[in-house]
């Protein structure tokens, strides 16, 4: 499977956007790790929903792609990038994003959210692995959505803007 950057490669405005999306995914996958090796129950869970609820509408952002963007397309162009978020089947592009939603969606990634939660409980090794793999969820789970997001405004033939990320 290619990653984001390569689907991108073809199309610099993209392949920006990719790279300024990575280092936002990059930070939020740090902190999700580090409160994911915290033996506390739910601790990383909210975490993570936090995290990803603030990611998720950057990347948007970055792609062009958040309700307020949208909002200020001319009607046509809104409806083929409407088409072609149906076409991709995402939840989250051109949507308020809301915890709940973020919840929903992370159902993609479940499976190894539930293996962070048993694993933290194991003494140290426990720890780092739980870490290791809330660190692999988020960025998988970012990864899935830039690439969502590509097909998006490579089908609706979306001019991605020129932004530049400011941390």
């Amino acid at each position: 499977m290619p990653t984001a950057l390569q689907m991108a490669s073809d199309d610099a405005a993209l392949a920006a956007a990719v790279k300024r999306s990575r280092k936002l995914l990059n930070k939020r996958a740090v902190v999700a790790a580090a409160a994911s090796a915290v033996p506390v129950p739910g601790l990383d869970w909210m975490v993570d929903a936090a995290m990803l609820s603030k990611l998720i509408p950057e990347i948007n952002k970055e792609f062009g792609l958040t309700p307020q963007q949208l909002d200020r397309l001319e009607p046509k162009k809104r409806d083929q990038v409407q088409k072609a978020v149906t076409m991709v089947g995402s939840v989250l592009i051109g949507k308020f994003i809301s915890r709940d939603l973020v919840i929903k969606a992370a159902t993609k990634i479940g499976v190894r959210l539930t293996t962070k939660q048993v694993a933290k409980y194991v003494p140290l090794a426990g720890q780092i692995v739980s870490a290791a793999v809330g660190y692999a969820a988020i960025r998988y789970f970012g990864e899935e959505h830039m690439k969502d997001c590509i097909r998006v405004a490579k089908q609706a033939q979306l001019d991605v803007p020129a932004l530049e990320y400011s941390a």
